[in-house]
């Protein structure tokens, strides 16, 4: 791709669907503008799995606003990816459906190890290039993210069931807080998270990193009330759940720097990270500024460049150790995306 080259990725989280459009140059990709809009999908997943119809529509309204501001960028560069909420769905088909007929391609429904390799890259490209062992964490609004890895390379990437709306609507009802409730939310997230004690052991990484969402909300919070410059530590943490024992329910929380989108979720996303710090004998989390839309940039900037591509080249090194024949699978692949543009008129990756 030349300098100039304009770029767009949609995430489709459980809480937010973001837009982010950046421009090429010498490399890294600069901000054009950023899209965000609370669309809490997460929330709208009732107990069979499936999405209401309320919470399709809503994100369907917000895609219809993302794709104005869309046009006239080629659509081989901007690509949109879904997280948990729509793994989960069991209706998902319908609300994509309709996406890609208001966005003119589709929304790649991402695996949780995809969403943790492309997180890690968008944090990793907003960061000083060393040699330092990282440990990255996402909470997001219905899954949680950890990532190991080592300047551009992820080596261990596993993603939970987790987020700051699941726990929130599970745990912390009507928006109401107590003690009780947050210690039972703490000791339900240590049990989905215990396995990380091991993955993730602080032997494994030298740093810790906290990306998007929950986590730079938190650190925000704390900037606001002069008790931190973007790092968060354990008293910090207990000193907001005082705060919202005190003010009794999310609708009375007051406490400098919470966003109102933040509100409703903030006893859920406090009480997944008082787990993590507590399993991982965390000391400081630095909130990083890279989120899963920059990887999704970059990885559109990397797949214009051979021998870049690291998800390209994994299937590259699958391919030679299974003796698969690639030209067939190159015959394969054309019969399957005629086939499919023919059938829903889109283009085929």
């Amino acid at each position: 791709m030349q300098n100039g080259t304009v770029l767009g990725a949609l995430d489709l989280g459980s809480n937010s669907f973001r837009l982010e459009i950046g421009r090429l140059d010498h490399g890294q990709i600069e901000r054009i503008d950023y899209l965000k809009e609370t669309v809490r999908q997460g929330g709208e997943l009732n107990s069979e799995g499936l999405l209401s119809q309320q919470g399709m529509q809503k994100g369907w309204d917000c895609l219809a606003r993302f794709a104005e501001r869309l046009k006239g960028i080629p659509l081989n560069q901007i690509r949109a990816v879904a997280t948990q909420t729509l793994r989960e769905a069991k209706n998902k088909e319908e609300f994509l459906q309709k996406a890609q007929e208001i966005l003119g391609f589709p929304v790649d429904v991402i695996s949780g190890k995809e969403e943790a390799r492309l997180i890690y890259s968008g944090v990793v490209h907003h960061l000083a290039q060393t040699e330092e062992k990282r440990l990255v964490v996402d909470i997001g609004g219905r899954s949680t993210e950890f990532i190991l890895g080592q300047g551009f390379e992820p080596k261990v990437l596993e993603s939970y069931p987790i987020g700051s709306v699941s726990w929130s609507t599970r745990y912390f009802p009507n928006g109401q807080f107590s003690q009780k409730a947050f210690d039972q939310a703490t000791l339900a997230a240590k049990a989905v998270l215990e396995e990380i004690q091991v993955l993730y052991a602080p032997s494994h990484w030298q740093a810790a990193y906290g990306s998007s969402g929950a986590i730079n909300a938190v650190a925000e919070l704390l900037i606001a009330n002069n008790r931190s410059t973007g790092q968060i530590q354990y008293v910090d943490l207990t000193w907001i759940i005082d705060k919202c024992i005190k003010g009794e329910s999310a609708s009375k929380l007051k406490i400098e720097g919470l966003r109102d989108d933040r509100r409703a979720v903030i006893g859920g996303a406090i009480s997944v990270l008082i787990a993590i710090f507590e399993l991982l004998q965390i000391n400081t989390l630095q909130s990083a500024q890279g989120a899963l839309r920059h990887g999704v940039l970059y990885d559109l900037l990397d797949r214009d460049y051979a021998g870049t591509d690291l998800r390209g080249n994994s299937i590259k090194k699958l391919a030679k150790r299974f003796s698969v024949d690639s030209q067939q699978s190159d015959r394969v692949l054309t019969v399957c995306c005629l086939r499919f543009s023919n059938q829903v008129g889109s283009r085929c990756f």
